[in-house]
């Protein structure tokens, strides 16, 4: 090996170019840690090295290093501003390019107080650090995204498959921060979910408004031995929060129904293959035409999603294309009438990720908004996935800016794919709630950001003395017919979960109550007491399709009393702690490599979602069990 990483090291530029003229490959060899010899040379400092490896060496500055970073990132640690500047103007590089850890060249400035760098990067991206929003803005499973904007306040729904209750709404006034709201079923006798296989359930829902009221729309995907596999669900309500009425059916084979008003006031709903139409009556409860074929799309592979824009007199068809994986994207054609031959925009895709070791990939299923100042945006959904593989948070929410082309176009984000770090939409900048956080079960309900994999039963829940008693399934949780099984989703690749739980019930043999990372029926684990003699035994259990196991076994002789179980997730490794008085904590166990909570883990029916973090607890079928919960927290 030569040493010319050696040489950069000790800043001998005279011997640096004496070897590249031998070999000019060598200036991308690399250390024992993957780090290229071009990377060296930013990482001096000196702008005579700098300006040296971009005019004159064999070095490509379209590739990133093994954490995606580009030498932008670099030129920033260094904190000289010079070396800054021509890299940004004079090599193109932004200051906003997020690494697999979404750290951008901006973020770096700003939190290692290098001023000058982040006052110069203020002035490139027109906005202070504080100033900007980084993307997805709805993390972990918030898949298929709608939105519509009433006044000065943004409403958009998320599909939810099997999870209960269906299909989330949340509020936003600033487009970037979003409070879950309510749900459009929450009555378990409309959910029609009973049987249902996981990934099934609600698909690509979408929201609009009309004549005062809000309509949700979303296809009902049954199991494949069903009659029918898919039918459409409408509900509307004058509030947006609800309560909806109950879902009508149109028996229109497809998915990803959307619902459009024509300047005539003609109601219309949207779905696929391709974007079919099909015309509604006016309150939207009844199909009273035929569907027929407006437009197939751009890429010709898995048409999907379609949504109709109308503006300055076209009507403006989008889709979802390419597959819902690495290259999902979204396409745009026009019409000057509504059933009119649709001609495709030529900068198709408008938005698409074609770095496929980016951070954020599989970017595609789109509908647009219009702010209150003119200005226009794009919610999307995308993934990130773990080793580059495992997209344990599932499908997430991104947004995006829109600007309209001089021949009247509509481009994402510039045709730059998606965005790590973008400014603030010009809007007030809201104050919501998280989603998630600490919750102590001292209410009449449950928070809203608690799920269930199908309905609960009517009686699964009590809520007395900051107590949750959870009702034990009949069923284990490897089946779909599981009920009660009580989770939110997982916040981010790296947080801890704590679950305080009472001892004290009784329990036979198999029964059992804890802590769950769930998937669906088919991947998921349990970190559950179990009875023990007279005492209990704290159990990891994990099922992996076929595979099923128990990892650890730990003795509790405490028969009263409260305990803690406490989960900490570093990407795929899971360290399984508990604790007697929630300060000192026992390790009893890690899971190296808990790949399995993600829709690429196995090929089998319907994967869609992603990880779920929460409570269970099993019964049996001989006796009822009512597990006592305390408290629930996510720290991420």
């Amino acid at each position: 090996m030569s040493n010319i990483i050696e040489q950069i090291k000790l800043k001998n530029l005279d011997k640096i170019k004496e070897l590249l003229s031998g070999d000019p490959s060598l200036i991308n060899e690399e250390d024992e840690n993957g780090v290229s010899a071009s990377y060296y040379m930013v990482k001096t400092g000196d702008i005579e090295f700098v300006k040296y490896l971009i005019e004159y060496t064999f070095a490509s500055f379209n590739v990133c290093d093994k954490d995606h970073r580009t030498i932008l990132h670099e030129a920033v640690l260094t904190g000289n501003l010079e070396c800054v500047k021509y890299i940004v103007e004079r090599v193109g590089m932004s200051p906003c390019h997020g690494d697999k850890e979404l750290i951008t060249p901006y973020q770096l400035a700003h939190e290692n107080g290098f001023t000058e760098i982040e006052e110069y990067f203020r002035e490139v991206t027109g906005a202070r650090y504080e100033d900007m929003y980084q993307n997805p803005i709805r993390r972990g499973f918030y898949a298929d995204p709608s939105i519509v904007r009433v006044g000065e306040d943004y409403y958009m729904v998320n599909s939810s498959f099997i999870f209960f209750p269906c299909i989330p709404i949340s509020h936003s006034t600033d487009l970037v921060h979003w409070e879950n709201i309510g749900y459009a079923i929450t009555n378990p006798e409309w959910s029609h979910l009973s049987g249902l296989e996981g990934g099934r359930g609600y698909w690509a829902p979408d929201i609009s408004y009309y004549n005062g009221k809000f309509y949700i729309t979303a296809t009902l995907r049954n199991n494949d031995d069903m009659t029918p596999k898919r039918r459409q669900i409408i509900v509307s309500s004058e509030k947006p929060e609800g309560p909806y009425s109950e879902p009508v059916f149109i028996d229109e084979d497809g998915i990803d129904p959307s619902l459009f008003t024509d300047v005539d006031g003609r109601r219309y709903m949207l779905l696929n293959r391709g974007a079919r139409i099909l015309e509604l009556n006016e309150d939207a409860t009844k199909q009273i035409s035929e569907a027929e074929l407006l437009f197939y799309g751009t890429n010709k592979r898995a048409p999907e999603g379609p949504h109709l824009l109308y503006k300055d007199g076209y009507y403006y068809l989008f889709e979802a294309e390419g597959g819902t994986a690495l290259f999902h994207q979204i396409t745009v054609s026009r019409s000057k009438t509504l059933k009119g031959v649709y001609e495709p925009c030529p900068y198709n895709p408008i938005m698409t990720q074609r770095d496929f070791d980016a951070p954020i990939t599989c970017c595609g299923h789109g509908k647009l908004v219009e702010t209150q100042n003119g200005e226009w945006y794009v919610v999307y959904l995308c993934n990130r996935f773990l080793d580059g593989e495992y997209g344990i948070l599932g499908r997430e929410t991104c947004l995006d800016p829109v600007t309209w082309t001089p021949d009247g176009w509509p481009i994402v984000n510039n045709l730059q794919g998606p965005s790590t770090l973008q400014p603030r939409p010009n809007l007030p900048l809201a104050k919501t709630k998280s989603d998630a956080g600490f919750d102590d079960f001292d209410g009449s309900s449950l928070k809203p950001y608690w799920m269930f994999p199908g309905a609960p039963e009517d009686d699964a829940i009590r809520l007395e003395n900051s107590t949750l008693y959870l009702k034990g399934s009949k069923e284990p949780l490897s089946s779909y017919n599981a009920r009660n099984i009580t989770v939110q989703r997982q916040p981010d690749f790296n947080f801890d979960a704590i679950c305080r739980v009472q001892l004290g019930i009784a329990l036979n043999s198999e029964q059992n109550y804890g802590m769950t990372g769930y998937y669906d029926e088919n991947t998921y684990f349990t970190y559950g007491i179990y009875k023990n003699g007279d005492g209990y035994a704290i159990k990891l259990f994990e099922k992996i399709d076929e595979d099923e196991k128990f990892s650890c076994v730990a003795d509790i002789t405490e028969t009263i009393g409260s305990i803690y179980l406490k989960i900490s997730t570093k990407g795929l490794k899971r360290t399984f702690y508990y604790s007697l008085d929630g300060n000192n904590y026992n390790e009893i166990y890690t899971a190296e490599n808990v790949y399995y909570l993600c829709s690429q883990a196995i090929t089998k029916g319907k994967r869609f979602t992603g990880a779920m973090i929460g409570m269970y607890a099993y019964s049996g079928k001989e006796s009822d069990i009512y597990a006592p919960f305390e408290s629930f927290e996510c720290l991420s």
